[in-house]
């Protein structure tokens, strides 16, 4: 018996079948009894590779028995099924059936191996030691993060520096952009106190434009005196070529950002350098970020200065708001140390501007290349002229000379100052709007020194205050008292009449700041009157009231009846306050033990003298 195996091959695995009958030479395979092993069509169909039939050895050879019985032979073997051969085949390995690289086992990089895709040699660099792989891969990736790191850190202070380079372009500076804005909006009746030129206009301009180079400079002056708006008349000029801007804020970290948004600067808040170091370069609060950023603007303004032969310009506006105290006087002293050796070099011109007066008396004492610019309101002959170009009225009902008249006694009215001339430039009815200024400004100054006749202990050194500065102002009510009899004698000396005399023509008057010390006989209230807008002081150490509708104001109330009373019983309050607190009272019971008591002291009293 021969064992004729039979393969079928099914998709995803192999499977073998062997199929045998008897065999026998000369016998019927139906007289045997046994029924022939046939395969279903189908299942030969579904064979990937067709079974044939096995040869026959060539010493076999059929009998005539199976001749004769050949038909029946084949008929039965008539089924699409062919026979494999009779030898049996090899065994088949993974690599016939191309999955031997799942039969692999996975080696880490480093960790050796043979080749294969399962992670060894496949033909890279490697030195058979698995520690010195890992050791070099470890080298080569700190290696690449290091130099990325480098060449990061080297673009990014270059962008840095371009940046703040950008700040200088024409146009760029954001407080021109909103200060153009705003004019948009004036109507035709109203024109913008830009339309004419002040005697300091000119000096301004050349600081703006850099042509005044090695040194720096503040404004001095009264809040509304147009510090501002000459400003930036003179940056619209060159469209802030050169020039950046900037608010003083009591808060240094609001400052800070201040001063980044004008130079462009982000203080590192846009650097991904947090990668390649550990500690936060804000670690050291605001006052190194702006170190920070005044070192970069130094290196931009050399820069800058090579190309465009004149300083760049940083315009710190409203310097007073910083507080009046250890933080606020070093970040003035920083500031102007800068301001300082920038002006030696003229690479870069700093211009600070205040309405009051402490910051000049702060920078004062270490300034070398500091030039001071004290701005005034407007004379009467300027002032009537701005009032009429702010005006511009249309009414025809108005004669000239009535005009004239109109806009004279506004001006004697609210002064020349230029913010309460365009108030009253915007309002209908000027008088009006006068008159209301002028109401506002006592109420104001009574909020803030109002006399309290009677009044209690715990108040007193507020009305020590009160009391000190109401004689200042009395005293300035008394100086124009003696301006206006001046005034009168000289116009009667060249012919006019009482009634023709115009006192509006005058100035403000004016005291020394050390016969104001004597005045009020507290020192220390001066700084706190100019805090409070009631009076201003100049870079030649003069006092004046802040404006005209002060001095008016404090004119109504020294001519109310009974106010000298009124000063002197406050001031007689305060003394007797600080008597009782002075005083100690002695309760004796024995008047005898209090008479020697008495006579005991005076007698040491004359002993030590």
């Amino acid at each position: 018996m021969i064992p004729l195996p039979l393969t079928r091959r099914i998709p995803g695995a192999y499977l073998r079948a062997s199929l045998t009958r008897a065999y026998t030479p000369g016998s019927n395979s139906s007289s045997s009894g046994q029924r022939p092993t046939t395969v279903h069509p189908h299942a030969a169909h579904a064979a990937n590779k067709p079974i044939t039939k096995p040869k026959v050895p060539p010493t076999s050879k059929p009998t005539p028995q199976a001749h004769a019985h050949g038909p029946a032979h084949a008929s039965q073997f008539a089924s699409p099924i062919k026979l494999a051969s009779a030898t049996p085949p090899s065994p088949r390995h993974e690599v016939h059936e191309g999955t031997s690289a799942l039969s692999v086992p996975f080696n880490f990089p480093g960790a050796g191996g043979g080749s294969g895709p399962g992670g060894a040699s496949t033909g890279g660099a490697s030195t058979g030691n698995p520690l010195l792989d890992a050791a070099l891969t470890t080298i080569v990736g700190l290696g690449m993060v290091f130099l990325g790191g480098v060449g990061y850190i080297k673009w990014y202070k270059k962008n840095v520096l371009d940046k703040i380079e950008l700040a200088f372009a024409p146009g760029y500076d954001p407080a021109l952009e909103l200060a153009n804005a705003s004019k948009k909006g004036h109507t035709q009746h109203t024109h913008g106190m830009s339309d004419w030129l002040r005697k300091e206009q000119d000096l301004i301009d050349r600081m703006i434009k850099g042509e005044e180079a090695g040194h720096y400079f503040i404004l001095l002056g009264p809040k509304g005196s147009g510090k501002g708006t000459m400003i930036f008349d003179a940056m619209s000029t060159i469209d802030a070529d050169g020039v950046a801007m900037c608010d003083a804020h009591p808060d240094l970290e609001v400052f800070r950002l201040r001063l980044g948004k004008a130079l462009n600067y982000e203080f590192n808040e846009d650097t991904q350098t947090g990668l390649f170091q550990r500690r936060d370069p804000r670690e050291g609060g605001p006052s190194l970020d702006i170190e920070r950023a005044l070192n970069k603007l130094e290196k931009v303004a050399l820069s800058l200065h090579a190309r465009r032969h004149k300083p760049i310009v940083l315009i710190i506006n409203n310097v007073h708001y910083f507080k009046n105290d250890d933080e606020g006087k070093n970040m003035l002293l920083q500031l102007q140390q800068k301001a300082e050796a920038w002006a030696a070099s003229g690479v870069c011109t700093i211009l600070f501007s205040s309405d009051d007066y402490w910051p000049f008396y702060h920078l004062r004492r270490s300034a070398t290349r500091m030039h001071v610019l004290s701005i005034y309101d407007l004379n009467y002959k300027e002032s009537v002229h701005a009032l009429k170009r702010m005006r511009q009225s249309d009414d025809q009902e108005t004669t000239p000379t009535k005009k004239r008249d109109v806009f004279s006694e506004i001006v004697a009215k609210v002064g020349g100052r230029l913010g309460y001339l365009n108030k009253v430039a915007r309002h209908k009815d000027m008088h009006e709007m006068a008159d209301h200024l002028l109401s506002v400004e006592k109420a104001s100054l009574l909020s803030q020194i109002g006399l309290i006749a009677d009044h209690d202990d715990d108040v007193m050194d507020e009305q020590k205050w009160s009391s000190c500065s109401w004689l200042l102002l009395r005293e300035f009510v008394r100086a124009r008292y003696e301006q206006e009899k001046e005034h009168l004698t000289s116009c009667l000396a060249k012919g006019m009449k009482e009634e023709d005399v115009d006192y509006s023509g005058l100035d403000l008057p004016k005291i020394s700041y050390y016969r104001s010390r004597q005045i009020m006989t507290r020192t220390d209230f001066l700084e706190d009157l100019d805090r409070a807008n009631i009076i201003s002081i100049d870079a030649h150490h003069d006092i004046r009231p802040d404006s005209m509708l002060i001095l008016h104001a404090a004119r109504e109330m020294c001519e109310e009846e009974g106010f000298d009373e009124l000063l002197d019983e406050v001031r007689d309050r305060i003394d007797e306050i600080e008597s009782l607190h002075r005083t100690r009272e002695l309760t004796v019971s024995d008047f005898t033990e209090l008479i020697k008591l008495i006579l005991g002291v005076g007698a040491e009293r004359r002993k030590w003298s």
